[in-house]
């Protein structure tokens, strides 16, 4: 999973999206589950919000396969082939529209209580969803921004298959998606909660929206929208690719380290960092191994090899100007948590904290009485196996250190509330131990 919730999923799509800013955009959501996530990309941007309210007209016999759409202001958009195609006559053209146009002006007199929907003439649209699967209901979300007079549209979603572009063509300027996942089989695969959004929850977001004058329309205090981008992390010769996010006034950057290479994709290292940068947190998420590398199990369980990555990871984190003199602390999952405590136990590292998930401390047998960094090493209740070689690994750290068992857990903390547990045990621990001075001291 990516994303905890749609407003989850808003505020990271808000942060790929700082470059579209101005007096000219507006931001549609597409409901009902586009709006929430949509409410958070127009707080984060100043913006102003409506929906974007779209009926599919559906062939008589064949409701599913949509041979048009309709939206506000007697906007129409119809698919010619697919009428030929199946024959529709006229009058049953005009049927199928009179009847989803009767329940499109229902829909936004219960959405925005009798507001006019906002002009979209020269503007930069910004149609927003939870996101796109087959992709139609977004096409014609488009195309209805362009024929409301939308002088450039731009289509962004959280999530989408590998190939969306393709499916999308050219009815959008330009598309923004952070997470384009090969292994797409639908949307909610992708969330911890992807429960129904109920029109309540839409009027609510509307209503908020048309409430706040445009020009306070910011991200409010201590809410500040994470600096978040792509990075190319130098270690030794190598290039690898990586995440880099840190909110306003943060106290400190957690490095993740996963032995499989996976930490840039790992849906649980993604779910956990989130969690970090809701609370504040920065946080770098990068590929440990390269592709090539990770065909061979062998570098997966190299400790050195990956320690030293990690290493020069950190030296370039600390160069980079979101860093600053920032605190630097290290959360391992599996082997990789074996390289943190590795690399944490070099001298001078200055390791703020270090949190282990379901890892493999033993791995650094030699290195773990020379760590300084405060650990904490979380367990799975089921994971009988880890938690015994956490246990070994444990009573031999020198620092402050804790062992924390997750009940009902297993190795991959794939049970309900479990992952969010571990979230919330590391949130505390970096929080706890990331104070600039005591950063300072361990660093000099």
């Amino acid at each position: 999973m990516y994303f905890l919730d749609r407003r989850d999923a808003g505020r990271q799509l808000a942060a790929r999206l700082k470059h579209i800013k101005g007096p000219e955009v507006v931001v549609l959501g597409l409901p009902r589950g586009g709006v929430p996530v949509a409410a958070e990309v127009a707080q984060a941007l100043g913006a102003p919000m409506d929906v974007c309210l779209v009926r599919k007209l559906g062939v008589p016999v064949q409701p599913e396969l949509g041979m048009g759409a309709i939206g506000e202001g007697g906007v129409r958009v119809i698919n010619d082939e697919v009428v030929r195609s199946a024959r529709v006559t006229p009058d049953e053209l005009a049927a199928v529209e009179a009847r989803e146009r009767d329940v499109l002006e229902s829909r936004a007199r219960r959405y925005r209580g009798g507001r006019e929907p906002l002009r979209l003439d020269g503007r930069t649209v910004l149609v927003v969803d939870d996101g796109v699967a087959t992709g139609s209901t977004a096409r014609a979300a488009c195309r209805i921004a362009r024929a409301r007079g939308a002088a450039r549209v731009v289509l962004a979603v959280p999530v989408a298959p590998h190939d969306w572009t393709a499916r999308l063509g050219a009815d959008a300027d330009e598309l923004v998606c952070p997470h384009t996942p090969w292994n797409f089989y639908a949307i909610g695969q992708f969330y911890a909660d992807f429960s129904q959004t109920d029109d309540d929850e839409v009027v609510a977001c509307l209503e908020d929206a048309f409430a706040r004058p445009v020009s306070t329309r910011r991200v409010p205090p201590g809410h500040a929208l994470p600096e978040d981008r792509e990075a190319d992390v130098r270690a030794g010769p190598l290039v690898l690719r990586g995440r880099l996010t840190v909110p306003e006034g943060a106290p400190g950057i957690v490095v993740f380290a996963h032995g499989s290479g996976s930490s840039r994709h790992s849906p649980r290292n993604r779910f956990v960092a989130a969690g970090l940068n809701r609370a504040g947190l920065g946080t770098l998420l990068f590929d440990l191994l390269t592709e090539a590398e990770e065909t061979d199990r062998a570098n997966v369980f190299d400790t050195d090899l990956l320690a030293r990555r990690l290493t020069d990871a950190t030296g370039w984190l600390r160069e980079q100007p979101e860093a600053g003199a920032l605190a630097i602390g290290y959360f391992g999952a599996s082997t990789g948590a074996a390289a943190a405590l590795w690399a944490a136990a070099e001298p001078g590292s200055g390791i703020a904290a270090v949190v282990s998930r379901g890892g493999r401390p033993d791995l650094a047998g030699p290195r773990l009485p020379a760590v300084t960094a405060p650990t904490l090493l979380i367990v799975g209740g089921h994971d009988q196996l880890v938690l015994g070689l956490n246990r070994e690994a444990q009573a031999r750290l020198r620092c402050e250190n804790q062992l924390a068992v997750v009940p009902g857990a297993t190795h991959l903390f794939e049970e309900p509330g479990t992952l969010e547990r571990v979230t919330d045990l590391a949130r505390d621990w970096f929080t706890d131990h990331m104070a600039p001075a005591a950063h300072a001291a361990g660093r000099f």
